[in-house]
């Protein structure tokens, strides 16, 4: 039985090499039609495989899937399909792939493939998962160094405690949303350098943040701590995440207890769920580690994960700019480290819960993940393809990020998050 990962694979759908989604891709997702409902499906090509559709043909039956089949592929998330386990998720991930390679007719007889397969263009895409609870870290030492630069001491941009511990903090799970979904200007309020009392209004300085978020796969006990070796075991895929931030909000907040209007308002997500184990192909070794972590924080073999990055504004009725490129690569502190520091006190996981990865920036201009950075605080303002220039963006602007992982010719992506700023309430 050949892997799913197999770069020889090959399907009976014509898939344009510059696809996100081959057949060695197969990331899950939840869809919505006017005649159909909601249907949890995945991506191949431009298409979406309902996987509702493929289990009432029967293709399903030979799998454990318990009594939960078929109604758990008609949900409004993932959650609970997640939640039957990584031996459920491979197994359908197997089967999906026999039944999509050029050498299988099973699916390709004309009634079984009008079911079960729809153009992307034709159906509407949900939030993949619904989580309970959401951490966004901090956790790329090149970020941290230009925030700590910026705002600090250049000379010690970085705080005492960031070599030894992924930081993060608990952020809003409520107002998470899907690519494509408008993000409206927040209100707040805001204190000038120079004035002596604070004001409430529109944020003047709205800004995205270029991160990978994973999903957790299984739910934990309380007081039962992960290790870092089986760290990975409870993390069920990637998406793109797009943490909007309001700077001038965050600056006025943030003392003593961190982020919270500046970040509350919106953050988005992509809607197809690339699992952990269609990035096998993908794993490198991450940064060296300086001072070695503690003991519960060391870790074997690579757990980063090589996946190129890029961030695109649109202003309205205008072209658009790719303003970074950079790669997931390069994070100091990695997923399993996060996911083994987040659960270190015994806190404990629920399944589709979402854990971003912070800021993602490289090390050069053009690989900063924020315009709090491009544009350097305002110092610098970023050139658009139209003649216009951003420190900060504006209402009308879409901000569009994508991502692949790309090895031996075969090109794994996750399609795109995107949204377009709305102007404030009054």
């Amino acid at each position: 039985m050949a892997s799913p990962n197999d770069p020889t694979l090959r399907s009976w759908i014509d898939i344009p090499p510059t696809s996100d989604f081959p057949i060695q891709n197969l990331p899950f997702g939840v869809f919505e039609t006017p005649e159909r409902g909601t249907r949890l499906g995945v991506a191949i090509g431009d298409y979406v495989l309902d996987l509702y559709a493929v289990c009432q043909y029967g293709f399903f039956e030979d799998l454990d899937l318990g009594p939960a089949q078929p109604k758990v592929f008609r949900r409004r998330s993932l959650n609970a399909f997640i939640a039957m386990g990584r031996p459920v998720w491979r197994a359908v991930r197997q089967r999906v792939s026999e039944l999509l390679r050029h050498d299988n007719p099973a699916l390709r007889e004309e009634e079984a493939m009008r079911a079960c397969l729809l153009r992307q263009s034709e159906v509407e895409m949900l939030r993949p998962v619904k989580p309970n609870n959401y951490t966004d870290f901090y956790s790329s030492i090149e970020h941290a160094t230009n925030v700590g630069t910026m705002f600090r001491d250049p000379n010690n941009a970085l705080l005492p405690n960031w070599r030894h511990i992924p930081i993060g903090y608990h952020g809003r799970a409520s107002s998470i949303v899907v690519s494509g979904t408008p993000i409206r200007r927040p209100n707040g309020q805001r204190k000038a350098p120079d004035a002596d009392a604070p004001t409430f209004g529109p944020s003047q300085q709205l800004d995205f943040e270029l991160e990978v978020a994973f999903v957790s796969g299984r739910t934990t006990e309380l007081g039962s701590p992960v290790h870092i070796q089986h760290a990975e075991e409870h993390i069920f895929g990637l998406v793109l995440f797009n943490d909007w931030s309001a700077r001038d909000i965050q600056a006025w907040e943030y003392v003593p207890l961190g982020p919270f209007l500046g970040k509350s308002f919106g953050s988005s997500i992509s809607p197809w769920v690339v699992t952990l184990d269609a990035l096998e192909p993908f794993r490198v070794a991450g940064p060296v580690q300086e001072p070695e972590p503690l003991l519960y924080l060391r870790q074997l073999d690579a757990h980063n994960f090589d996946i190129n990055l890029e961030v695109v504004i649109q202003p309205e009725n205008a072209p658009q700019t790719v303003v970074s490129q950079t790669n997931f690569r390069h994070m100091y502190w990695s997923m399993a480290q996060q996911l083994t520091h987040q659960t270190s006190n015994g806190c404990n996981l629920q399944v589709g819960d979402l854990y971003a990865s912070g800021t993602i920036s490289g090390a050069t201009p053009d690989s900063l993940g924020s315009m709090l950075e491009l544009a350097w605080k305002g110092t610098r303002p970023v050139p658009l393809a139209d003649g216009s220039e951003r420190k900060f963006l504006l209402d009308g602007d879409t901000v569009t990020m994508r991502g692949f992982a790309q090895k031996d010719g075969i090109r794994v992506g996750f399609g795109e998050v995107s949204g377009m700023i709305l102007p404030p309430k009054e």
